[in-house]
């Protein structure tokens, strides 16, 4: 016989009419649903959230953090106090609501507790009519924090105005709760930022306009330490996989004007005392306004609601950090200079711009102990590039095509032992990364296709091994008269993520490890034109699972015109979506969740989930109509899709998402 878990799901469109909709005053004061209001969605794996005041393991309490709305918010995010629940708790779980409608731009959001980075989003583009949407994040891995008063701050730079009229109402809750055999989290969390906190502002740093780094002295008794990095690209690098060579940005600026340089490679580095440590090889995040805005409704973009941050392990450093001196953590991204003569070496990024920040988490010995090892020993070289670039010219001689190509390869390797009060052991970090860019701009710069491929392999301590595969091709086009422009694009992407080990960040499955529960449970499955809603299923009984599997891809195509009075976008979007946990020892691999949706002009055309063995034929509607959204007048349209200088959404009313 079958134990089971009572899940409660919302947020979805998902189960049709029949589905009611939840008591949320922002869904309220946003219009009644069915009125025209789009639920917007980012399709990621299930995350679990009991209902109800208790549940087997304890209480179940959930507690507003934020209700607040960004209008003019630039320099003055949200900030409140946090306490902790009167309960004990041993994971967190996020619930982050937003409706928005009118004119507006994406933007991008940070919140923090105190100075310490904790969820990194951007908000979708609204209609006329306005969007909602639901990401719920989990949040144990910062339980060390939550167990303390903290101040919230959550900044997201909006503007408002006589074009600009969406105001962002946003509310967000967490729930604490807990399950048995939950993995161990951080006892100390050090923030690598600004701390701005003190001054009621974000503590994101801006690269290269700041120097991103900070010193600790860690305490004696870390047996295991680990370094997370949040980065994204904004104005000139917000696209930095089309950039151009230094060498070529001139290519077409007698015709369609200059383009942007610094080629398409980029680099996150880690540095400790100078030396670096470990690198991340960006994901392409694209934006809900990003190349063209029809890709994005309701289906945004892969990690769009939730970047994800990269972890590095240093555990093989700490027989030289735990000398009771000051260390000097940094992070830097690196991009690409070349000589015009098909040569290429690693650069810093010349100018707009990065936002970074880190996280050290520690995990610690028994009070008294000090853990000492043998001096690492630290590979860390050059990356090896091979470059290209060819133009040619048309009947006129001008120049009419630019293709240029990419190929990087790294390796970095750090080993030691390390000596704690439960003996010596030998401990690792290894990197395998690989990156392929290829790129042609043709019409004399206005079309451009974009080919490339990132593949890594990150391996640590105590068992940690994560793979990553970022395929993405990208086909846009587009034309400008005097008073219109108009844009088009295929888009084709994916993402794909092993992680076995103890991840300082939730694999996911933790959720589909408790059997025998029998608490009602929420989870975020949806969006569309149907309100948001809930329902109850059964999930049988599990096995444990060694880490987790995901494969996503995404398909699009779509068109925007924008002419001085109006401006019009429609495209489809398709998106597939697999997680699955992976057996112990080599065992059998289980599918947990998938998804297969297709959007066509806002309205989602297919629909189809499976959650553990349950199938979920989603109501569907019609193709919808074209919607009007945010214009471009007053933009270079050469900027929006990242091929050359100019006025671009961020430079409008400050953002478009940046800071």
């Amino acid at each position: 016989m079958l134990s089971f878990l009572q899940l409660c799901v919302f947020a979805l469109a998902a189960f049709g009419a029949q589905a009611s909709a939840p008591d949320n005053a922002l869904v309220k004061r946003q219009g009644a649903p069915g009125s025209g209001v789009l639920t917007d969605f980012q399709v990621y794996e299930p995350v679990l959230t009991p209902s109800g005041p208790s549940n087997q393991y304890g209480c179940v309490y959930t507690k507003t953090l934020m209700q607040y709305d960004f209008a003019n918010s630039y320099g003055t995010p949200f900030v409140g106090n946090y306490t902790p629940p009167p309960c004990s708790f041993n994971r967190v779980t996020m619930n982050f609501t937003v409706a928005v409608k009118g004119r507006q731009f994406d933007r991008l959001g940070f919140m923090y507790l105190g100075d310490t980075e904790v969820f990194r989003t951007s908000t979708a583009e609204p209609t006329i009519d306005g969007v909602v949407w639901m990401y719920v994040k989990e949040m144990q891995q910062y339980n060390v924090l939550w167990h303390e008063p903290q101040k919230i701050i959550f900044d997201i730079d909006n503007v408002v105005d006589s074009t600009y009229t969406g105001i962002l109402n946003t509310t967000l809750t967490a729930t604490f709760f807990t399950i048995p055999d939950s993995p161990a989290t951080a006892d100390t969390i050090l923030p690598i930022s600004s701390k701005s906190s003190a001054n009621n502002l974000g503590s994101v740093f801006q690269i290269p306009n700041q120097n991103a780094s900070t010193a600790y002295t860690l305490p004696n008794n870390v047996e295991r330490a680990v370094v997370s990095l949040a980065y994204c690209g904004q104005i000139d690098e917000e696209f930095w996989y089309s950039n151009v060579f230094n060498s070529d940005v001139d290519t077409f600026a007698n015709t369609t004007g200059s383009l942007l340089g610094s080629g398409t490679w980029r680099e996150v580095q880690l540095l400790i005392d100078g030396q670096l440590v470990g690198v991340a090889w960006p994901f392409p995040i694209i934006f809900t306004g990003g190349i063209v805005p029809g890709f994005w409704r309701p289906i945004v973009g892969i990690d769009a609601f939730d970047l994800r941050q990269s972890e590095i392990d240093i555990t093989p450093l700490l027989p030289i950090l735990l000398n009771g001196a000051s260390h000097t953590f940094e992070i830097r991204v690196a991009s690409l200079n070349d000589d015009g003569k098909g040569h290429a070496s690693i650069a810093e990024i010349p100018g707009s711009y990065w936002l970074v920040s880190g996280t050290i988490f520690l995990f610690l010995d028994k009070n008294g102990a000090h853990t000492t090892g043998t001096h690492p020993t630290i590979s860390a070289p050059a990356p090896a590039f091979s470059i290209s670039s060819a133009v040619t010219q048309n009947a006129t001689g001008a120049n009419e095509t630019l293709t240029y190509s990419t190929t990087a390869k790294r390796q970095i390797s750090i080993s030691s032992t390390i000596r704690t009060s439960a003996g010596s052991f030998p401990v690792s970090w290894t990197q395998s990364l690989n990156y392929e860019n290829y790129n042609q701009l043709s019409n004399q710069g206005l079309v451009q296709l974009t080919s490339q491929n990132t593949t890594a392999m990150d391996a640590g301590s105590y068992g940690y091994y994560h793979t990553y595969n970022y395929p993405l091709v990208v086909n846009s086009s587009y034309a400008e008269t005097s008073t219109s422009v108009g844009i088009n694009g295929t888009i084709s992407r994916g993402e794909d993520l092993l992680t076995l080990g103890p991840s300082v960040f939730p694999q996911g499955v933790q959720n589909f490890n408790v059997s025998g529960s029998s608490s009602p449970v929420i989870f975020p499955v949806g969006g569309g034109s149907l309100p948001l809603g809930q329902q109850t299923i059964s999930i049988p009984n599990l096995p444990q699972f060694a880490g987790s599997q995901l494969s996503t891809t995404q398909q699009a195509s779509a068109e925007y015109f924008s002419a001085a009075n109006a401006s019009y976008s429609y495209g489809t979007t398709a998106q597939q979506f697999n997680f699955g946990g992976v057996g112990l020892g080599g065992g059998v691999n289980t599918e947990l969740y998938s998804r297969n949706v297709e959007a066509s002009n806002d309205t989602i055309v297919y629909d189809e989930q499976h959650l553990a063995g349950n199938t979920f034929q989603i109501p569907t509607g019609s193709v919808g109509q074209l919607n009007q959204i945010p214009n471009a007048q007053g933009m270079n349209i050469k900027a929006i899709l990242g091929r050359g200088p100019g006025n671009n959404k961020a430079q409008l009313g400050g953002g478009g998402p940046s800071k």
